[in-house]
């Protein structure tokens, strides 16, 4: 049956529902919820374009429209508040990968880039009623919670590597950037050379602070009480640990004084060096504090193999569940959702922060068909989750459709 689930180790969780999504792997999601109906919008890895949800009930999800995006594309990215919709366009492969073909780059087709802007105030049926360029690769993993403002990991015109743009949505038609923020050395037109990899992966925003995770940069915490003024408050250095791509999430949990901070697993044929997931104490902003390291993932018995590395593709820490500040979606204190690529899905208890506890996990069996370019062995790569407010978990993955899942103690 299109919509059977694959095979699947459990620990503490079950398995709702299972959608195959047309047969287009999901990628990023986003969720809102209008009228006493939920709906669900997921960006694809491999399709350019967006699919829509509703999972009013999630245990029988159903499939509303797929909404074609521009060709040689990713649409990997989106993020809906107070019914507007932000859907990154970026090239194919990040700006760090030189493996374009591996991510289905064609050099013959032009690409789009920025962002688009939708309305989806009549959920089922988005309008695009602006877009904004940056005269660059495009946009990445943005940040928009509703209001006037968003912000944009955006790789401008003239510069290496995403940067930090502040954009004033107050006319959503045709927004207008307000301020851009970088580190030293990625504005190469203007003669800067950077020795390191600096890209900043996606912000979030909470207050008047904006925390970046910054590729080699680190993570680094912004005042932008000042938005035409960001300054930079602090920086963690990651030194040499964590993948070329670096620092991956920056999540503050304002309720614990606490963050999360995570590199990205990205090497397949080869350990990346070792990644992180952090526990960080931020009570003192000008002083973060990393206090703990999340414990690697150990295969359970049934895998027969005693290190995921084992199981192909990558594995390592991919996305974390974020909250964006939408009522619709879970509150992070005590509990942290992470996937873990090849590992499939993890959770931790950070309720005794300087030992954080795995408690649950989900891992899908490896796929019996290619639906796109990566990983090259047919390996499970669980690469996003998102955690609603009803308590129902859902996870993307490069090949799989979406899972539908509870954690149950």
């Amino acid at each position: 049956m299109k919509n059977e689930a694959p095979g699947f180790l459990n620990k503490n969780m079950e398995l709702i529902a299972y959608h195959d999504l047309d047969e287009k792997p999901g990628f990023k999601m986003a969720i809102q919820e209008i009228g006493g109906r939920w709906y669900m919008y997921i960006a694809h890895f491999w399709h350019r374009g967006w699919t829509i949800l509703d999972i009013t009930h999630p245990s029988t999800p159903e499939l509303v429209k797929f909404i074609p995006g521009p060709a040689n594309t990713w649409t990997v990215q989106i993020q809906v508040a107070e019914g507007t919709m932000i859907t990154a366009l970026e090239r194919v492969g990040d700006g760090f990968d030189t493996r374009l073909d591996a991510w289905g780059y064609d050099p013959s087709v032009p690409f789009q880039e920025g962002i688009l802007i939708w309305d989806v105030k009549n959920p089922a049926d988005p309008k695009q009623i602006g877009s904004f360029a940056t005269g660059g690769l495009g946009t990445h993993r943005n940040f928009y919670a509703g209001g006037k403002y968003a912000y944009l990991a955006a790789n401008m015109k003239g510069y290496k590597g995403n940067i930090f743009v502040v954009l004033d949505m107050s006319d959503p038609t045709h927004p207008k950037e307000v301020s851009r923020w970088w580190v030293k050395g990625q504005w190469e037109e203007g003669g800067e050379n950077a020795d390191r990899f600096y890209q900043l992966h996606g912000p979030y925003v909470l207050g008047n602070r904006a925390y970046l995770p910054y590729g080699r940069g680190g993570f680094i915490i912004l005042d932008i009480s000042d938005l035409a003024h960001p300054r930079q408050i602090s920086r963690i250095d990651i030194g040499d640990f964590g993948s070329i791509v670096g620092a991956h999430t920056y999540l503050p949990i304002p309720s614990r004084k606490l963050a999360i901070a995570t590199t990205e697993a990205i090497l397949e044929d080869e350990r990346d060096p070792l990644n992180l997931v952090l526990v960080v104490d931020i009570s003192n902003e000008e002083r973060p504090k990393p206090i703990a390291n999340f414990p690697v993932p150990i295969p359970p018995d049934e895998l027969g193999v005693s290190d995921f590395h084992e199981m192909g593709g990558k594995f390592g820490p991919h996305n974390v569940h974020m909250p964006h500040q939408q009522s619709c979606l879970a509150e992070v204190h005590d509990i942290i959702h992470i996937c873990y690529e090849s590992g499939g899905l993890w959770l931790y208890d950070i309720r005794a922060p300087g030992v954080p506890k795995p408690i649950a996990y989900f891992i899908p069996a490896s796929p019996k068909e290619r639906r796109g370019f990566l990983p090259k062995d047919l390996a499970t790569q669980t690469e996003d989750v998102i955690v609603d407010s009803r308590g129902y978990i859902y996870i993307t993955d490069k090949t799989h459709g979406l899972f539908i899942l509870r954690h149950v103690e």
